[in-house]
């Protein structure tokens, strides 16, 4: 039985007066795995609610898979059900498929081969034959237990309720029901948010082996390269949202020549349209038929005269044709795109020999275990480890917003900046410009004009922040961390949420500079980049252990 297609169709979407999605058409067709990219606001969490039908267009049309799952980013769950009751939802339509088939399998057997019935009864089985073979029906609840292992979850008990779970656990929770499922469509939004390596690999591997469509909306860049058979960039382009056929290494190439493209055909546009306007205002004009005339001309003027005349006229028309409709088919002027600016990102400490930092015999019970940890006024140290090892627990204690056990060292009037891994603010209903300038203070805020960095479009600073993108919330988040930078800045997961552009951009710039940089990122892209230090910490036999690999 053929997986159906998902379709979309000129859909048209907008959000607090502004145009997000205008006029977009896919088509996601069983085994193709599709990243949705592009800059943090250009609609890719609104594509794929639409898709789903968790939110409708104002213009366009869906035809979807009955059978499809959907990843939110923010993904709702009741605090007070189970984990066993996720499962069993995520397990149902296995069981349906299995139960079913032993219906019908006994209907056959009581109704002969002769009975007209037993056609239709025949048709229906093989329907739900195939469906459930599409599912592995069979195979469902071994590979609950797979996947609950290989997303890091083995080892919370299905009695716990979701309420008393971290949000990287409801988060891996809801992607293993999915993957349990096995829908026809899945729609993923930043599924890798919560995944450490291995977890990474795993639902790399089960995407991978997935019959149906996949669309997903990633940051991550090593993900895309390993699934995606096709790549949708949603920024502004010539014609429209192009399709890259292969995986991210391929688009970065062919992005980069495209827009080298548009850009040489608006320039060359450019500049015939100003030879155009010159020729049909001016040029054609300066041979007049009323010009003097010599004594050689004078028996001969007239007839000289209405060639001129016609000649004039018909390279007056031609010109003002081509005008026209150059005028009118002429490509848009390329957007400038988002170039992230910000100069310094950490501040230089005084000279001295003493770290900004020092932590010796630390510890947080059941969180955290560190013997010693100095960081200098220079320091850029990257903190890996699995999900659980005490990556966020340690920029924590560094920022001085945990008190653990243990002797703590730190300069005096130290200043300090640290970038959580949730983004919230206090008032959605208060604009990104007023949000800015309050944080900062008038001063500040004008000295570092907030469209100066590079992080948030013009058009978007009178929004509400309410109604930003997570990834752009996480943009205004680090804008207001780096228009004052502080001598030692704390990263949690920094390029969660963010561009694949962006990421590029923040990482280049970490590297260079004065202050001290502490990142704590399961990145894998970032990390084999990295030219710093690394602090790797591993959670081993119910305690946390920290190990400095140099």
């Amino acid at each position: 039985m053929p997986q159906p297609a998902l379709l979309a169709h000129d859909i048209v979407r907008s959000l607090g007066g502004r145009r997000v999605l205008d006029g977009i058409s896919l088509t996601a067709s069983p085994g193709h795995r599709i990243g949705l990219i592009g800059e943090n606001g250009v609609g890719k969490s609104t594509l794929l609610r639409i898709l789903a039908g968790v939110d409708e267009p104002d213009a366009g049309s869906v035809t979807r898979p009955g059978d499809l799952g959907f990843l939110h980013q923010e993904m709702p769950f009741d605090a007070a059900s189970t984990i066993a009751a996720v499962l069993d939802e995520a397990l149902r339509e296995a069981r349906e498929d299995l139960a079913e088939l032993d219906r019908l399998g006994e209907e056959l057997a009581r109704v002969p081969e002769d009975d007209p019935g037993h056609r239709e009864l025949l048709d229906a089985y093989g329907r739900r034959l195939e469906q459930a073979q599409d599912r592995e029906s069979w195979d469902a609840d071994r590979r609950a237990a797979l996947v609950l292992d290989g997303l890091g979850l083995a080892a919370v008990g299905h009695d716990r309720r979701l309420g008393s779970l971290s949000g990287g656990q409801r988060g891996r929770l809801a992607l293993a029901a999915l993957l349990v499922r096995r829908p026809a469509a899945l729609l993923l939004d930043e599924p890798t948010n919560h995944l450490d390596d291995d977890a990474a690999a795993f639902l790399e591997e089960q995407i991978r082996s997935l019959p149906g469509t996949v669309l997903v909306a990633s940051h991550d860049r090593a993900f895309l390269d390993a699934v995606c058979t096709d790549l949708i960039d949603l920024d502004p382009a010539v014609d429209g949202p192009v399709r890259y056929g292969g995986n991210y290494s391929a688009y970065l190439s062919e992005k980069r020549a495209e827009r080298e493209r548009w850009e040489r055909r608006y320039a060359e546009e450019q500049e015939e349209l100003e030879e155009l306007r010159h020729s049909a205002g001016v040029t054609a004009h300066r041979v007049a038929p009323d010009r003097g005339r010599t004594d050689n001309e004078k028996m001969g003027y007239g007839h000289r005269a209405g060639r001129v005349q016609n000649s004039i006229s018909r390279r007056v028309r031609d010109a003002t044709r081509r005008l026209e409709e150059l005028e009118r088919t002429r490509v848009a002027e390329p957007p400038r795109p988002l170039r992230f600016a910000a100069g310094e990102l950490a501040a230089r400490a005084q000279d001295g020999p003493e770290p900004l930092v020092s932590l010796r015999d630390v510890r947080v019970p059941g969180r955290l275990v560190l013997d010693g940890l100095k960081v200098s006024a220079t320091e850029r140290l990257l903190v890996t480890g699995g999900n659980g090892a005490g990556k966020s627990t340690l920029l924590a204690v560094l920022a001085g917003g945990l008190v653990p056990e243990g002797e703590i060292r730190r300069r005096r009037r130290l200043t300090v900046g640290l970038l959580t891994q949730d983004t919230v603010f206090d008032r959605p209903d208060r604009t990104v410009r007023d949000t800015y300038e309050l944080s900062l203070g008038p001063a500040r805020a004008e000295k570092v004009p907030l469209g100066s960095l590079g992080l948030l479009h013009e058009a978007d600073l009178d929004s509400p922040v309410g109604q930003l993108s997570v990834g752009q919330r996480r943009r205004l988040a680090l804008a207001l961390l780096v228009a004052r930078p502080p001598q030692l800045l704390l990263l949690d997961e920094p390029t969660n949420h963010l561009s694949p552009r962006l990421c590029d951009e923040l990482e280049e710039a970490l590297g260079t500079g004065p202050g001290a940089i502490v990142v704590a990122s399961h990145d894998r892209w970032l990390r084999r980049r990295w030219q710093g230090r690394e602090l790797r910490l591993e959670a081993a036999r119910g305690r946390r252990d920290a190990q400095a690999r140099l």
